[in-house]
């Protein structure tokens, strides 16, 4: 594997046919810890402190994970599990799953639909492998290193769009409690885009864009510093999908990164030149 996400896709790594079997098995406990969070979603999840929210929040995760947890250890025992879906920055050698149990978590207590379960297995810090499951579509996005990305099966492809003023774009808030220096970039990159593209997009989770991205529905997304489960399972499928993954500025992208930017390979550049404005 390269040392960082290319703009031109990821190369498969070794053993890639066990690879697939495993994307397999990936799908099918994503989707049942999906069934979960299904039967939890209904109405509004009432709560009138940040600690009865982070008691609401936990609930859904451990409803996910509970299911999550055995199935992936069985599959590959000696992998290490990263649960926190805020954390950034590499992780060390070795092989690690990298999950967001209830990605869109504060969506899914609202009764909005946008919400998924995520689950990317990581080889030295290179996305091998991940499966994005919709448990109210019943839609999962799949991705292989090296061979390609699907939903449900089928070939995605980024959009074939080459002029940023005629494209959907998107962003997603960074975390929360983000520093001001941070919040105040993403601002200024939002006022920035309404001036260049033709519709800009604000809203999270940031997977749920990055998916669109993939599928070519949506031309470029961008975000600063997002953590490591929002943005490796929708960089491998961007990547697979035939987009371009980079920085704010244009450089690989890796997990350390400070900024994110995925986009069909027309409106790259286009795209990394409003945000360097």
């Amino acid at each position: 594997m390269p040392e960082s996400i290319q703009t031109t896709g990821i190369a498969a790594t070794a053993g890639s046919a066990s690879d697939a079997d495993l994307l397999a098995q990936t799908a099918i406990a994503v989707r049942a810890a999906g069934s979960a969070l299904r039967d939890r979603f209904g109405d509004v999840v009432r709560y009138q402190t940040r600690e009865e929210l982070m008691r609401a929040l936990a609930a859904n995760d451990d409803a996910a994970l509970d299911i999550l947890r055995p199935r992936l250890a069985l599959m590959r025992p000696d992998a290490r599990l990263v649960e926190d879906e805020l954390a950034g920055g590499a992780l060390p050698p070795g092989e690690w799953w990298v999950l967001d149990p209830a990605e869109g978590n504060v969506n899914h207590l609202h009764a909005l639909p946008e919400w998924a379960v995520t689950a990317t297995l990581v080889r030295d810090n290179q996305p091998v492998l991940t499966a994005v499951h919709l448990p109210l579509t019943g839609e999962t996005y799949t991705a292989l290193a090296g061979a390609g990305a699907h939903l449900d099966g089928r070939p995605m492809h980024v959009s074939q769009t080459t002029d940023l003023g005629l494209g959907l774009v998107a962003t997603s808030q960074a975390r929360p409690d983000e520093d001001d220096k941070v919040v105040r970039r993403i601002g200024s990159s939002i006022t920035a885009m309404l001036f260049d593209a033709l519709v800009v997009r604000t809203s999270v989770p940031a997977t749920l864009h990055l998916l669109n991205v993939a599928a070519g529905r949506i031309d470029a997304f961008w975000q600063f510093a997002g953590a490591r489960a929002d943005l490796l399972p929708g960089a491998l499928l961007v990547a697979e999908a035939g987009g371009r993954i980079s920085d704010a500025e244009g450089r690989p992208w890796t997990p350390e990164s400070e900024s994110f930017v995925a986009a069909a390979p027309g409106v790259h550049t286009q795209a990394v030149t409003t945000l360097c404005r």
